[in-house]
């Protein structure tokens, strides 16, 4: 089995916010889905979520659509502390329940929320994957540090411009 974690910035810390209906974000999500079919067709048959609000779930989301296709590939919920969600908006959990039902499999770090429950869980998928997707404009951050310790770790990058969708591969 061949594993692809996701990082990625949280809605608000995408250009178009929360607006998913804007052109951008529709541009981000095409650009996501060409990857993740790239990584398929390249054998990846196993994808990791860490289930946060923005690129976490709309990953998860491209995964779970394109099952209907590729019948063979799961999606594992990484989920980094059972009460992630509970300071989330209705729409948000809704969302995030919806995607835990149909996840393959959830992995639960730990119970409740503490300050480095978010590192671990991005450290947890990084030393269960073989390659990393990251939607990542370059600047520190969360997605920064889970690409450089993926890089520590020899596992190779795919950086996809959230502003411009160019792709690198690290």
């Amino acid at each position: 089995m061949i594993t692809c974690m996701f990082t990625g910035h949280r809605q608000q810390n995408l250009p178009f916010k929360n607006n998913e209906d804007d052109y951008r974000c529709q541009e981000l999500k095409r650009q996501l889905a060409i990857l993740i079919r790239e990584k398929i067709e390249n054998g990846v048959t196993c994808f990791l979520s860490g289930m946060a609000t923005g690129v976490d779930c709309y990953a998860a989301e491209i995964v779970l659509s394109l099952k209907k296709e590729f019948p063979h590939i799961s999606l594992y919920g990484i989920v980094p502390c059972a009460n992630q969600s509970c300071k989330w908006d209705e729409k948000q959990i809704s969302r995030y329940n919806s995607i835990l039902k149909q996840c393959d499999k959830v992995v639960t770090l730990q119970e409740t929320y503490t300050s480095d429950c978010m590192q671990r869980r991005n450290r947890y998928m990084v030393e269960h994957s073989d390659c990393v997707i990251a939607v990542w404009n370059g600047m520190s951050s969360g997605t920064s540090s889970t690409v450089k310790y993926a890089l520590k770790n020899k596992l190779p990058v795919t950086v996809l411009h959230p502003n411009t969708y160019s792709v690198k591969n690290l």
